[in-house]
């Protein structure tokens, strides 16, 4: 018995499934992702399974789940698709059923699995195994079926469309060749390829969530920027993200050697690169692990971050006495950023993480510019960059070293990278910290100085909290000073 069908005959949760369909006389078949997976011989954390169903997948779901004491959500009612979120020891699998779709060639006019693989998107996605034959099976061909030749693309690690209506029929599925190339480390057939070209523009009647889905697959996996170069040649970013377009040709003056569109997909590249560089401190790898919203992880709103930062340039440059200046440019970029951000449905948390990354990315570079650090600096630093300071210490490494214009010199960028390595491993050490306890509140204040409630007292605050990190201030009676100096001022 092949490795394979050991495998599916061993699986649990297939046999879950199976058992539970013995009595409904539906034809079910094992379709998409785990299959393929298999025969990459690929592990995922949290397995997803895909059932094919003859008809009623909605209502047959639906009494599994119950029997199971499991999920249920429908998940598309008009072509009969639903989800049954199972849990056990602590994990979470999602097993997804939809009738089978498409017409038949024969003059019944009904449906079955053969259709159904034709609705496909991709070849490596349209094995199907037949459920119910696994347990009798003695090799993998006589229960898989795989008319449009999956298995020889999954060998020659190839993208290909099933049919020629795959990407009208499901424009996202434009997208979604660039996330499996990511994911999969595989490429693009040249006749997928000229079909993404003459359809690309159809990418926007996709709902900006499932865009949004498939554009984090991408900068979650380890090609983003390979993806992103990829997709800029076929003029897809442009379609998804057109306010990039601004930034092309945007020359930047001595200290760069790319404009500004060149710049920013390099600063892409440079931050994969630091990653990688990085994948053994196990701090940073958890913090860029972590998990923001849904799937998506805080290392892929960083490489969104890493491309986007610079995108209010172009509205921001000026000639200032024979200099090219672009003061301003990360308030405007930003702003821009967040637009872009409320267009792709991006959570509150996603938002103002981009803000901070985006407005702050300067930041680094003024404090390695100072002669002698205090801990005054590294306060305010942190206490801006809250917890994406980590995030614009990496941005800005990527940055730098994404400019090597004639004027850059390598001792600098050394000590930029040093300063911002330093302040990455503060983060991590002030985090692990007691947080000392305020020494005076606003009622303090207020009492001591005679003062009503208003601005001025929060302002008070800050700085008595200020001089405290610094370890200026050790008791309230110094704290009460310092406030009184702060009123008199």
């Amino acid at each position: 018995m092949d490795s394979i069908l050991k495998k599916l005959k061993e699986n649990p949760h297939l046999k879950l499934i199976a058992d539970n369909f013995k009595n409904h006389p539906q034809e079910i078949y094992l379709v998409g992702g785990y299959l393929r997976d298999l025969f990459l011989k690929r592990k995922k954390e949290n397995m997803d399974f895909d059932f094919a169903v003859s008809s009623q997948a909605i209502k047959i779901s639906r009494a599994i789940a119950g029997k199971l004491k499991s999920g249920f959500v429908v998940l598309d009612k008009e072509h009969g698709s639903s989800r049954i979120v199972y849990a056990k020891n602590g994990f979470s699998y999602n097993f997804d059923f939809t009738d089978f779709r498409g017409l038949t060639a024969l003059s019944t006019g009904g449906r079955d699995i053969f259709a159904d693989l034709l609705h496909r998107d991709f070849t490596i996605n349209s094995l199907a195994l037949n459920l119910r034959a696994i347990k009798n099976a003695r090799t993998i061909d006589t229960v898989l079926l795989d008319p449009y030749f999956g298995r020889a693309d999954i060998k020659a690690r190839l993208i290909r469309t099933v049919s020629d209506f795959s990407l009208p029929e499901d424009p996202l599925r434009i997208l979604r060749a660039f996330s499996l190339a990511a994911a999969l480390d595989f490429k693009i057939e040249t006749k997928t390829k000229d079909a993404i070209r003459k359809h690309k523009k159809k990418i926007n009647s996709s709902a900006f969530e499932r865009i949004t889905e498939e554009l984090f697959k991408i900068l979650n996996s380890e090609n983003g920027f390979r993806s992103f170069k990829a997709m800029d040649d076929f003029g897809l970013l442009d379609e998804i993200m057109p306010e990039i377009k601004v930034m092309r040709g945007v020359g930047q003056g001595p200290y760069h050697h790319l404009d500004v569109y060149g710049h920013s997909l390099e600063a892409l590249k440079q931050i994969e690169r630091l990653f990688s560089e990085l994948k053994r401190n196990r701090a940073i790898q958890d913090y860029l692990n972590k998990i923001i919203s849904g799937t998506h992880t805080k290392k892929a709103l960083l490489k969104l971050g890493s491309f986007l930062h610079d995108i209010g340039k172009p509205a921001s440059k000026e000639r200032i006495n024979g200099k090219t200046c672009f003061h301003g440019h990360e308030r405007i970029g930003r702003n821009i950023a967040r637009e872009m951000a409320e267009r792709l449905r991006l959570s509150n948390d996603e938002k103002n993480a981009l803000d901070k990354m985006i407005f702050w990315h300067l930041r680094p570079g003024y404090i390695a510019d100072i002669e002698n650090l205090t801990e005054r600096a590294i306060y305010r630093f942190f206490r801006d960059a809250q917890d994406e300071a980590v995030s614009i210490l990496l941005l800005s490494i990527a940055d730098q070293r994404s400019t090597r214009g004639p004027l850059t010199r390598g001792a600098n960028r050394r000590h930029h990278e040093d300063v911002c390595l330093g302040l990455t491993r503060e983060f991590f050490r002030k985090a692990k910290e007691k947080k000392l306890p305020p020494l005076v509140n606003g009622y303090d204040i207020m009492r001591h100085l005679k003062l009503p409630p208003g601005p001025l007292i929060g302002k008070i605050l800050e700085e008595i909290s200020e001089a405290q990190a610094a370890g200026e201030l050790k008791t309230k009676p110094q704290a009460l000073e310092l406030a009184r100096s702060q009123f008199t001022r």
